[in-house]
């Protein structure tokens, strides 16, 4: 099965990397590549939220996902649902640790492309890998800037 796993340290608060890169409405200001986020339903008990929310690029392109996040351990499970295409799954856990110097952010893509997807693994692994790095060196500047605060 691919997976793309990385981490990066951000000299932040563990609970306020948490909530900015959960905080699903303001996606399209912390990711370049997501142009509108509907959150669809959100529903807090206790340490959990779980929250199903659709997601568009500039290509026009939209797909639903749902996410459940543990507020106590820092830990975010999502899945992408519909339209599950390019993949035939698309699952990812995203935790935020503590460190000496604040928190240590890791995401873990687990996923298989659907069969009818013309482009070879090899080409989307590093299309996701360098995307993946892309991403969390932008939002680690964006904090440690105070660009982007928890809300």
């Amino acid at each position: 099965m691919p997976r793309i796993e990385n981490s990066i340290d951000i000299e932040a608060d563990p609970q306020d990397v948490f909530a900015i890169v959960n905080d699903i409405a303001r996606w399209p200001e912390i990711f370049n590549e997501y142009h509108k986020a509907v959150v669809l339903s959100q529903e807090r008990e206790g340490r959990w939220t779980e929250i199903v929310f659709e997601l568009s690029n500039a290509e026009g392109e939209s797909w639903r996902s749902w996410r459940l996040m543990d507020h106590r351990d820092l830990v975010a499970i999502a899945e992408r649902r519909d339209p599950l295409f390019p993949f035939g799954f698309m699952h990812l856990r995203w935790t935020c640790e503590p460190q000496p110097s604040g928190t240590r952010m890791t995401w873990v893509q687990d996923f298989e492309l659907d069969e009818a997807v013309p482009t070879p693994l090899a080409t989307v692994l590093d299309r996701m890998q360098k995307h993946t790095v892309e991403n969390q060196a932008n939002i680690k500047a964006q904090i440690e800037s105070g660009a982007v605060k928890a809300s």
